[in-house]
């Protein structure tokens, strides 16, 4: 009797016993002459980091191309997010060529009017910049971006913004960043075109979804945000507590908004590297309220 003693995956054991019996002239392999050691599962490369969902924001893109382009780059990297904020010329044909067999995620795009609408329950919000800042921002590279959203806790909501094709996004939306994400093209021609930059990042995430650099090298990372005892506050609780901490700036005199120069911007920059989570925004807001209260009360002795 011919014993075969097979390791194979359970999948595909069907199509091994098909094949040994097409070439074997003396014996018909059955089930009973097969010695199965292990059936094994087929190899799954989400296992040691799941994929995340990242949200993909396009600020005013003015060419409709260039929606479809960013749709067919993200569905190839199985990046499944895709908003657009007030986009030029959307919905239109030529979206939907460009977008080639990407066709459903234009059709479940989310369009809003405003950036607000599309971030304000995020937890992590990364903005494409192509050029240095008057203010330096927590600046990464496209493969630092991928890790660093990976170190999210996997109930964190993640945005990345991109701008408008002539002109990139402006300060005010760069400085709803928690961090920038910059790909050091050639000081030649540094150019890129929208849909390139969205595969650049998306490509990016995809590796990052397949291979755990950390889990495989069995080492934990001192930063890792996985077991954060509460939730990041996301950009709306965000927004909140910056108006809050503005007001309350005017009202004890240490901020002048005719004379602005730049402190709310390096207070936003502050908070925005130190990453709030919800329990710590509520802290802040009742130490302003508390403050605010006191001003009053030392108003109306006076």
């Amino acid at each position: 009797m011919l014993i075969v003693v097979v390791l194979v995956f359970s999948d595909v054991f069907d199509r091994i016993r098909w094949q040994l019996n097409r070439h074997a002239s003396n014996h018909r392999l059955t089930y009973e002459d097969v010695i199965l050691t292990e059936k094994l599962s087929p190899p799954n490369h989400h296992r040691l980091a799941e994929a995340r969902d990242v949200r993909m924001v396009l600020v005013n893109p003015s060419h409709p191309g260039n929606i479809g382009g960013a749709a067919r780059a993200m569905k190839t990297m199985a990046v499944k997010q895709l908003v657009l904020v007030s986009p030029r010329e959307y919905p239109d044909p030529r979206a939907v060529w460009r977008a080639a067999g990407a066709r459903d995620l234009l059709e479940t795009a989310c369009v809003v009017e405003t950036l607000d609408e599309a971030i304000s329950d995020c937890n992590l919000i990364v903005g494409t910049s192509a050029r240095g800042r008057r203010i330096p921002w927590p600046l990464v590279d496209a493969r630092q971006c991928a890790e660093q959203i990976y170190a999210e806790p996997s109930s964190s909501k993640v945005a990345i913004l991109f701008g408008r094709e002539d002109r990139g996004l402006n300060n005010d939306e760069l400085h709803r960043c928690h961090l920038h994400v910059h790909v050091p093209t050639s000081e030649e021609y540094g150019s890129l075109n929208l849909a390139m930059a969205v595969q650049i990042i998306c490509y990016e995430l995809r590796m990052r979804s397949l291979v755990s650099d950390l889990v495989r090298k069995g080492v934990s990372n001192p930063s890792d945000t996985q077991n954060w005892d509460e939730p990041f506050a996301n950009a709306a609780d965000v927004e909140r507590f910056h108006e809050h901490l503005a007001e309350t700036l005017i009202e004890i005199g240490f901020y002048n908004p005719a004379e602005p120069k730049q402190l709310l911007t390096r207070l936003r920059r502050l908070f925005a590297r130190v990453r709030l989570d919800k329990m710590e925004i509520n802290i802040l807001r009742g130490i302003l309220t508390a403050v605010q209260e006191k001003s009053i009360k030392n108003n109306n002795l006076s």
